[in-house]
């Protein structure tokens, strides 16, 4: 099950069957809002390719722990390791235009697991009134769900009515800190009530599904990726809207470059697999100058690879840079988190924590009847009403 491992049917029933019968006895039965096709009878195994929350073994653990501490042993040399840092945006640019948009898939699960990248109320543009400011949406959302760590997470229709009565004094001061910004300064978006920006947003496999469903809303989103050729490769796509998207070459790790929007102006900061391609080092800095942008309330939605992911066991020896972080054939980059870390990095950046998941599945190849542990980290972490 690791590497090119590979475990006969018998042998992964027997597997999962004995984790499914520790489970049942224990009384635990893994619950979170990261869907909810549980393997339960392990004869079912490739019935479909994806199962969720499934729950390793202690051998499960310590063979991956092993399998990654073999790739890692022999690690580049360190003259050759600069490179893959100082020229990142060389090699993404070089994997774009080879591979164009052809690579990814469009993320449209985004807003089942993120419903806060919509703001808490979505009315028309052609009816002339503004949705208030998400930062309510956050607080009324945060409340409603019941124990999001527990995993006892409700999906309600994104678009949803707006509900004066109940938000009515939160939505009057959201609107008085965006006439605030706007008279501050002038910058795309800034008439818009609720702002998104994605970072690392490559060829707009998360930007157009979210164009797509807040088109019609008083909403606007920034995305940026320092691959000159993807960010064209965005604004050429057939949904690119200048009227409510703003593609731009930025590249996060550089400490002197601006964004075209002023400090405390984002209500959403989405980053889905593109803090894992940036050198373990850089990344607190990249997160405590991008904090600086969210609003009071703004939430900073994170989903990426997480330890002893299967494309982490995988590895050559000879690919490491250093612990947990290696290189592909590309020349990319990729880090491996595990949720303390996750935890560390945006509560250090003065963030609070409404969410932080290790989202484990089991992703089967059923045609080579092959079954690979999947780990990914999916967390949510909101900027304080009240800033110190």
């Amino acid at each position: 099950m690791y590497g090119k491992q590979s475990f006969s049917t018998a042998q992964l029933a027997s597997h999962f069957f004995q984790i499914f019968i520790r489970l049942k006895n224990s009384g635990v039965r893994p619950m979170a809002p990261l869907g909810s096709r549980i393997l339960t009878n392990p004869d079912d195994i490739y019935k479909h390719n994806m199962w969720d929350h499934v729950q390793w073994t202690e051998e499960d653990k310590e063979n991956a722990r092993q399998k990654a501490e073999e790739n890692s042993r022999t690690r580049l040399p360190l003259p050759e390791q600069g490179k893959f840092d100082t020229n990142a945006h060389q090699y993404w640019d070089k994997f774009y235009e080879v591979h164009q948009d052809k690579f990814f898939k469009d993320r449209r699960w985004l807003f089942s697991e993120f419903p806060e990248l919509l703001p808490s109320c979505a009315k028309e543009r052609s009816t002339g009134a503004r949705c208030g400011d998400h930062q309510a949406g956050i607080s009324i959302r945060s409340i409603s769900m019941t124990d999001t760590e527990s995993g006892n997470h409700q999906h309600n229709d994104p678009i949803q009515s707006c509900r004066k009565t109940d938000m009515l004094y939160v939505q009057e001061a959201a609107e008085e800190q965006n006439e605030a910004v706007t008279q501050a300064t002038s910058f795309p978006g800034q008439h818009s009530s609720f702002r998104i920006l994605e970072v690392g947003c490559g060829v707009g496999n998360s930007v157009f599904p979210i164009i797509n469903t807040i088109k019609n809303t008083d909403s606007f989103i920034y995305c940026c990726d320092f691959s000159p050729c993807a960010i064209q490769l965005v604004k050429d796509h057939s949904d690119y809207d200048g009227a409510m998207c703003h593609a731009f070459v930025h590249d996060i790790c550089e400490e002197a470059a601006s964004f075209p929007f002023p400090p405390q102006s984002l209500d959403v900061i989405l980053a889905v697999f593109v803090f894992s391609s940036i050198h373990p080092q850089r990344i607190h800095g990249v997160v405590n100058r991008l904090s600086a942008y969210l609003k009071p309330g703004g939430v900073f939605l994170f989903r990426d690879y997480g330890r002893y992911d299967f494309s982490q066991l995988r590895f050559k020896k000879g690919r490491c840079l250093a612990e947990n972080f290696y290189t592909r054939g590309s020349g990319t980059c990729v880090y491996f988190f595990t949720k303390d870390e996750v935890h560390d990095l945006f509560t250090k950046a003065g963030l609070e924590k409404v969410q932080n998941l290790e989202d484990r599945r089991l992703q089967v190849n059923r045609a080579k009847k092959v079954a690979m542990h999947r780990v990914w980290m999916q967390s949510k972490y909101r900027r304080p009403q009240s800033l110190s």
